[in-house]
């Protein structure tokens, strides 16, 4: 019996002693269990933050290619905008060529004057060619024919200037009424500017400035109806029974006369030796101001050596075209040359060269009236 007491106590105490280790060993399965989710959580926190971190990483660069796509595209279509702008400004280039409007026809074009043959083929539609001292015809086209005379006009302005004995050294100042509001052309004398009478009169001569040669007329004493008037009158006195003058300048088709008019006024202007010398100057400078302006001939033969010339005049409107007036002397002989409605830019300057060759050919005794059908089919005109 004691046996069995001792077996039950000892097992109680067994059983007290697992319990014991049970109890104890719980907090420590526990608390490594606690451990153990810890640790996972950390890891599952640093892998969530690792596939941010790689997502976050992965936006810009998605973007980036979105965004090099976009402006791919965004070329594409600025490209193929401009294409089609081009295509369309090409079309319009296309239209306004098609539509342009040729410059309109002088009034030698339209009379037909320019179908009428001469013995050089010369592209002026009106020509003259005389012995200043004989008086002798070399040629003649059309000589008899009423045109539009540009700025030839101006020579008759500087012989009336040079006539009337003004001084020259007076101070004319270029005024508003000096603008032209007939063809609005430009000038390098703006209003305002200041110059003496004879360097107008150079410029007018030389240069074919406009606005010089209004102003050398709207100061003439009496103004400028005065000296349109004196104008008109000059040339009735000297022969030019076909002209007509109604300003000073030129830019009006309705200063008009014929070749045979306008080989009067240069025999009677070519003995003034101060139109000789202006109108034959290369070139000159004049102070404006606080610059200085150069202004050149507008006949570039004057400045060629091979060429004698006492007095010249260009003119050019459209209605007139191309125009030449000139006194020089050829193979010794002084010839007035007179060539109208010239139709391009050159070719009145070719045309005087044709003439000069041919009289040097031909020799002193060139030509006399060699042309007379061509010169009685003008008279006709």
């Amino acid at each position: 019996m004691q046996a069995r007491n001792r077996i039950s106590t000892r097992f109680l105490h067994a059983l007290a002693f697992v319990a014991l280790s049970v109890s104890l060993a719980a907090p420590v399965a526990h608390a490594a269990e606690k451990k153990k989710a810890v640790v996972s959580k950390k890891q599952a926190v640093s892998s969530n933050t690792k596939r941010q971190v790689a997502k976050s990483s992965a936006k810009p660069a998605a973007r980036k290619t979105v965004a090099v796509a976009k402006g791919k595209s965004l070329r594409a279509k600025a490209a193929a905008g401009k294409s089609t702008r081009l295509a369309a400004r090409g079309t319009k280039a296309t239209v306004r060529k098609v539509s342009y409007t040729p410059a309109p026809q002088s009034f030698g074009q339209i009379a037909g004057l320019h179908d009428v043959h001469d013995p050089l083929s010369l592209e002026s539609s009106v020509a003259l060619v005389v012995d200043q001292d004989t008086h002798e015809v070399l040629l003649s086209k059309n000589e008899g024919a009423v045109l539009p005379i540009a700025s030839l006009t101006k020579l008759m302005t500087g012989l009336l200037i040079s006539e009337a004995h003004l001084n020259m050294d007076e101070a004319i100042t270029i005024t508003q009424d000096d603008v032209d509001t007939e063809k609005f052309s430009r000038s390098r004398l703006a209003v305002g500017t200041t110059l003496s009478r004879g360097e107008l009169l150079h410029l007018a001569l030389m240069s074919s400035e406009n606005r010089a040669a209004h102003a050398l007329g709207r100061t003439y004493p009496g103004g400028l109806a005065a000296f349109v008037n004196q104008m008109n009158a000059k040339a009735r006195q000297i022969g030019m029974l076909s002209t007509r003058y109604v300003e000073p300048t030129g830019l009006s088709s309705s200063n008009q006369a014929s070749a045979r008019d306008l080989a009067q006024l240069v025999a009677v202007a070519s003995r003034d030796p101060l139109l000789r010398e202006l109108s034959t100057s290369p070139s000159h400078e004049v102070e404006v101001g606080s610059r200085t302006l150069q202004f050149n001939n507008t006949n570039r033969l004057v400045k060629n050596p091979s060429w004698d010339i006492g007095l010249q005049k260009t003119g050019f409107i459209n209605e007139a075209g191309r125009c030449l007036v000139m006194q020089a002397e050829v193979s010794g002989r002084k010839l007035i040359m007179v060539f109208l409605d010239s139709a391009g830019k050159f070719s009145r300057i070719a045309d005087a060269e044709r003439v000069r060759n041919w009289v040097e050919q031909r020799g002193s005794t060139a030509g006399a009236r060699s042309d007379k059908h061509v010169y009685a089919h003008a008279d006709n005109s």
